[in-house]
């Protein structure tokens, strides 16, 4: 049996019916050890969502990125994830239509984006997996 859609497929469909809960977060003033520490402790967690004291959305952060500062011990300890390269913005919005969201992310090929609300504030992540799923029509040939 094919699986179903789990909204109406179609360009109006927003990231708002797509996007999903995402709890791992960090503070943008977290060293680069206590992040590596972080992935360790929970080695199912793909990528950290990455926050500012504000509680603004400043990117998302993988375990790859931060392979070329592990291997320098003595720099992790005293390095900040927000000075690390990571993805950055700019972020999906709610009302943004998914087929929009669904072909920038194929454009920029990530494969997660977070959603912010319009004072930066993160709601949620949006996946390519979530996108597929939602509707076979959005789905890059």
């Amino acid at each position: 049996m094919a699986s179903q859609p789990l909204a109406p497929a179609g360009p109006r469909l927003t990231v708002a019916d797509a996007m999903e809960p995402y709890e791992h977060q960090i503070a943008d003033d977290t060293t680069i050890d206590q992040v590596n520490d972080l992935f360790d402790d929970h080695p199912g967690v793909p990528y950290l969502l990455v926050r500012d004291a504000a509680g603004r959305c400043e990117g998302l952060v993988t375990r790859s990125a931060l392979l070329v500062f592990l291997a320098r011990s003595w720099y992790t300890q005293h390095t900040f994830i927000r000075d690390v390269t990571h993805q950055r913005g700019p972020f999906a919005r709610p009302a943004m239509k998914l087929e929009f969201a669904a072909e920038a992310m194929r454009l920029k090929r990530l494969r997660v984006w977070p959603v912010v609300d319009y004072d930066g504030l993160l709601l949620g992540v949006l996946t390519t997996r979530r996108v597929n799923a939602m509707s076979p029509v959005l789905q890059p040939s």
